[in-house]
């Protein structure tokens, strides 16, 4: 079996190699990357020296991909900050997330392999999302059970109606979805979607719009100062977190029995029950790493924020057995022993300031 993994030098993509690499050795598993995210260099060695075989290439540019055919492209190339072109040129946001998508389809088309894409919670409406029925607790935002079928105290389904702003990102996700549905229906290529939340773990370089759990270990470690920022600047907004070991797993399950898997949309997240908000995350990282650093409160809301973001996987759930395993203690201190091993390289990649 040959596996094509786009993004492949960066967090989930250079995971899902490794793990790929583990589980089924017998597979030949290209890592195709432009190495334009900061700290994906550090995992080119990682790959090579597991055999996993390296490609400098860009997803949007369709004559850079590596030699064909690829049983399978597991799209994982991506402009994950939802702070994308907010304040400059939105150009690296459409040509990766939607043009790069195109590009992939269509080598997937060409080489009849099948498809596996990453999208994003992020594809749900902000406004929708703010809407909903909340309350606040003593450390977290949560949504109220209300008569709605799109959104419950469990977080927000697949039901919801796509109508309305969600962020650029979330837009060029969302249009990849809907062009792969497209090629589904016009050349009857296998195709599945995972709409994932907040994935954390080792070898993620958090930054301030993207990346939060490996930010806040990063900053607990090196003493680098925080910021809660919006919804009063206390650190309430809530998500949900899954590990990206966990979403290896089902990855794994996924490309095994993929015939199953065909024509798939929905969810993949860790849920309610491994959910966090800022400062309960602030109190993990203090708990797990041993140190407290300045934390300030920024009191008007960032542009696209959301206060609440958890994913019902229900739908998934009736499909597999496959559940998460580790939970948010598990996932911050792989991190943190991730940072004691790698002090040396991540603190030259650490923000100054965030």
């Amino acid at each position: 079996m040959r596996i094509l993994i786009t993004g492949g030098a960066g967090f989930i993509g250079s995971n899902l190699a490794l793990h790929l690499r583990r589980t089924s050795p017998e597979a030949i598993i290209v890592c195709m990357d432009n190495l334009h995210r900061r700290g994906s260099e550090l995992n080119v060695p990682r790959l090579q020296e597991a055999g996993v075989r390296f490609h400098r290439g860009d997803v949007s540019d369709g004559n850079s991909f590596p030699s064909g055919p690829f049983d399978f492209i597991v799209e994982c190339s991506a402009e994950p900050s939802v702070l994308a072109g907010k304040n400059d040129s939105p150009d690296y946001v459409f040509q990766t997330n939607l043009v790069g998508a195109y590009q992939c389809l269509e080598k997937a088309r060409s080489w009849d392999s099948k498809f596996l894409f990453l999208s994003t919670s992020r594809v749900y409406p902000i406004a929708r999302l703010e809407a909903h029925p909340w309350h606040e607790e003593e450390s977290r935002f949560v949504w109220e059970d209300h008569s709605t079928s799109d959104i419950s105290s469990q977080g927000v389904t697949e039901q919801m109606a796509l109508t309305g702003a969600r962020s650029l990102y979330g837009f060029t996700k969302l249009a990849a979805e809907q062009l792969i549905e497209e090629y589904r229906a016009a050349y009857a290529m296998k195709a599945a979607v995972n709409r994932c939340s907040v994935i954390a773990g080792p070898w993620q370089f958090g930054k301030v719009d993207q990346g939060v759990a490996a930010l806040w270990v990063l900053a607990h470690h090196f003493g680098y100062p925080l910021s809660y920022i919006g919804y009063g600047g206390r650190g309430k907004q809530l998500r949900d977190v899954l590990h990206v070991d966990d979403l290896c797993d089902l990855i794994c399950e996924q490309i095994n029995d993929f015939d199953r898997w065909d024509g798939w949309l929905g969810n993949v997240s860790g849920g309610l029950s491994n959910s966090v908000s800022l400062c309960e995350l602030t109190a993990l990282c203090r708990k797990i790493t041993g140190n407290k650093i300045p934390i300030s409160s920024v009191i008007a809301n960032r542009p696209n924020d959301v206060r609440i973001l958890v994913a019902d996987c229900s739908r998934l759930f009736e499909r597999t057995t496959w559940r998460p395993k580790r939970d948010l203690y598990c996932i911050i201190e792989d991190i943190n022993n991730w940072v004691h091993r790698h002090a040396d390289a991540l603190k030259h990649l650490s923000p100054v300031r965030t």
